[in-house]
């Protein structure tokens, strides 16, 4: 008989959060800046996944134990920075010297409403980063963020003001636009594995289009494409773009017109029979795209080498 799968524990509220790891009230029902070193990992097996119904900003220190997002396990040590939104199932592993330290900020998305962060905040994509994707950060940089958290901690422990909110979501902004910063830093600096995703994209995207994957499979995805590379879609995009200048989408458009070329220009087979083996329903949109990437028709574009 097999073993029941249990479902993520679902926290749905800041003060929830605060009840099960045996912290006082929050004294703001839709915000907390929690000081980890004041509290303990899960201890109780069914807490051992769980989804927080919130947004969660986390630094931290002296991890001993793992985290898993999907199926990859993270090894956390110095100066890692996970992001989660609301509705990520998150997964803890831990051992038995559970002493961590660092900053984590959660933030209930009713906290933002009324201001444009309640908006942009979709915009930072590292919330749908991986765990394997985690922010790792240098001495400077850590200090500055620790000082940004503390600062919203600051203002989360003064009494409550009709600027308290105002204070808040600006340090809140700041902190997400240093991270920014930081992210692209890392796509940067890391450059064997960034490297490597690039060449093997480049292969995956030579072997999608020569095998024939496109003629029965269609155009490849960005989710397909993410997922063979082994990260998350919002990642691979935004290191692209980072490296690039271009998305994933543009990186397999790029591929498209390519292999169009190659057809339009050694062989005698129609737009009509090209679009087709390049995976499009409709001529009319192969032609509309590879007009829209090249100046050209793909006519006028075979014309020109005749």
């Amino acid at each position: 008989m097999k073993k029941a799968i249990s479902e993520p524990y679902v926290i749905n509220s800041i003060s929830e959060l605060h009840r099960l790891l045996s912290l006082p009230k929050p004294e703001h029902p839709l915000v907390s800046v929690i000081n980890l070193s004041e509290i303990e990992c899960y201890l109780d097996e069914s807490l051992q996944s769980v989804i927080y119904n919130f947004y969660s900003i986390c630094i931290k220190k002296d991890f001993k134990g793992k985290m898993k997002y999907g199926q990859n396990y993270y090894d956390f040590d110095e100066g890692i920075m996970t992001f989660f939104s609301p509705g990520q199932v998150i997964s803890t592993i831990t051992d038995d010297d559970r002493s961590l330290s660092g900053w984590w900020l959660v933030v209930h998305p009713d906290f933002m409403r009324n201001y444009s962060l309640a908006k942009n905040i979709k915009d930072y994509g590292y919330f749908s980063y991986a765990v394997n994707e985690a922010l790792h950060l240098s001495e400077k940089e850590e200090a500055m963020i620790t000082s940004i958290m503390q600062n919203v901690g600051q203002e989360y422990h003064s009494p409550i003001d009709s600027y308290s909110q105002d204070v808040m979501i600006s340090h809140i902004e700041l902190l997400l636009n240093y991270c920014n910063r930081f992210y692209n830093r890392q796509f940067i600096t890391r450059k064997n594995s960034t490297n490597d995703l690039l060449i093997q994209l480049e292969e995956l995207l030579s072997d999608y289009f020569i095998s024939g994957k496109v003629q029965e499979l269609g155009l490849p995805t960005v989710h397909y494409i993410a997922e063979k590379l082994n990260v998350s879609p919002n990642y691979l995009s935004d290191m692209l773009r980072t490296l690039t200048g271009q998305s994933t989408q543009q990186h397999i458009h790029n591929k498209l017109i390519e292999k169009a070329k190659e057809l339009i220009t050694t062989t005698s087979l129609s737009v009509s029979e090209i679009a087709y083996q390049l995976g499009f329903e409709y001529p009319q949109s192969f032609s509309k795209l590879f007009k829209n990437k090249t100046n050209s028709s793909p006519l006028e574009f075979r014309q020109s080498f005749n």
